[in-house]
């Protein structure tokens, strides 16, 4: 582990753990994130982003300023709770793994809670992924937290309904049961440096708006993955969603999908945001750079 971590942590618990337990409402998380994301984190200079358009709301796409169009494209949801959190927020990271994995990315910007509570999301992600599957290439999906269970979700429609599936999919410290049922949310609360555990709930009732929490739109933990792509999760034996990843991995392994899962010892919720200056961030963006490059039959994860 390196030096920077025990720092990081420390930083964490005492600023973003609380600001997410003590803040008023939404507005202020979605404030904090943006200002942060823009003075932090950094996208690699060779990388271009750009505003543009994708299912009839904004996205941000990422792609190589020099050389022929990627191939691969990665379809990425951000984290935040389905409340906060941006394109702009995490396309910093995403710009890092795409020049890694050597492939193009976009960043839908989909509804977000509580003005635009489930299914608004959901429905989104699945215009999005529809609108990338039209412009042709190989497609990868993947998310963070509450974008990886809306990654996930969405595999399991396609799946469901017998639609064309991406190459493979990816989660980093995915949120994929809204029951919060794990003994993990119980058993981690306190070593968790970032997300307090006493706010899941207030999340699930902006979020849900009385939908049934055991969904498999809301929750993929209770879906059925038969005859799924490859997927790859990872997530940090400390987080109060570890077991959100445990058990669907399990799930899905049951169910015959053939799964790359990675618990690393006390790493903070979705760390590779903090590639700028987390040598394990870079390392996790490297490992499933490479994995991506094999799903998608190229030279990825070389860089």
């Amino acid at each position: 582990m390196s030096v920077l971590r025990p720092f990081l942590n420390t930083y964490l618990r005492l600023t973003e753990k609380r600001l997410l337990k003590n803040a008023a409402g939404p507005e202020a998380l979605r404030r904090s994130l943006e200002t942060k994301a823009r003075l932090l984190f950094h996208g690699p200079l060779s990388m271009r982003l750009k505003r543009g358009e994708l299912a009839g709301s904004e996205a941000v796409r990422i792609s190589p300023r020099k050389g022929p169009e990627p191939q691969v494209t990665i379809l990425y949801f951000h984290g935040g709770g389905y409340v906060f959190g941006s394109p702009a927020t995490h396309a910093a990271m995403v710009a890092s793994l795409a020049k890694r994995a050597g492939a193009g990315a976009v960043l839908p910007c989909y509804p977000l809670a509580p003005e635009h509570p489930f299914p608004a999301a959901f429905n989104h992600a699945i215009a999005a992924y529809r609108a990338c599957r039209e412009q042709g290439g190989r497609l990868i999906i993947g998310g963070d937290s509450a974008g990886g269970g809306l990654a996930l979700a969405l595999l399991a429609h396609l799946l469901a309904r017998g639609e064309p599936t991406p190459e493979a999919v990816f989660a980093f410290s995915p949120l994929t049961d809204l029951t919060f049922s794990g003994v993990s949310v119980r058993d981690n609360a306190e070593a968790e440096v970032v997300l307090p555990a006493e706010r899941a709930q207030d999340m699930v009732q902006m979020y849900l708006n009385g939908a049934d929490p055991m969904n498999p739109s809301v929750s993929p933990l209770f879906a059925d993955f038969t005859g799924g792509p490859p997927v790859w999760i990872t997530a940090g034996d400390t987080e109060i969603l570890l077991d959100d990843s445990r058990r669907i991995v399990d799930r899905m392994q049951a169910q015959g999908v053939d799964v790359t899962y990675v618990e690393e010892v006390d790493l903070p919720h979705v760390w590779p945001l903090f590639h700028n200056s987390l040598p394990e961030a870079r390392s996790t963006l490297k490992t499933l750079a490479a994995w991506i490059g094999d799903q998608a039959g190229t030279s990825a994860g070389t860089r």
